[in-house]
């Protein structure tokens, strides 16, 4: 593998995320254009999107909650690159500009199943409470950045 991180910013460079998103999540998981993209897809919003020999295989986004936390999410890695680390280095890079654009927590909506990922990454849950989604059943953990 030759992983290459991009922040994403620039259209083709998103649609590189968003290619990730149709072929890692829509597809597999049948969800509709329209639930996967919401409005939290604007050009305010900011991927990380890892690529394999210049071809997308990761990707995640974030956007602002408040001056000091901003909501990463839509973390997906192709189903063929799973297993190997990069959901992990695409949270970790998320992170990283983070901090570097000045938030000082990250939180996400995580899925019931990935909860013990992020738990490893120093993620905790922050309501036990269950937010049913139309497609997932999700749990809200946050983290000091």
């Amino acid at each position: 593998m030759n992983i290459q991180v991009i922040r994403a910013v620039e259209t083709w460079q998103q649609a590189g995320a968003y290619y990730v998103r149709i072929q890692g999540m829509a597809r597999q998981h049948n969800i509709p254009l329209n639930q996967e993209f919401d409005e939290h897809d604007t050009p305010n919003t900011r991927y990380i999107v890892l690529t394999d020999d210049g071809f997308p295989v990761a990707t995640c986004r974030f956007y602002e909650l408040s001056e000091r936390c901003a909501m990463l999410g839509r973390v997906v890695v192709l189903p063929e690159y799973r297993g190997k680390g990069l959901g992990r280095q695409t949270v970790l890079e998320a992170e990283k500009w983070l901090k570097e654009k000045g938030y000082s927590a990250a939180v996400i909506e995580s899925r019931v199943v990935a909860v013990e990922f992020y738990k490893k990454m120093g993620y905790v849950v922050t309501d036990e409470s269950v937010i049913h989604g139309d497609t997932f059943d999700c749990i809200r953990m946050e983290k000091e950045l």
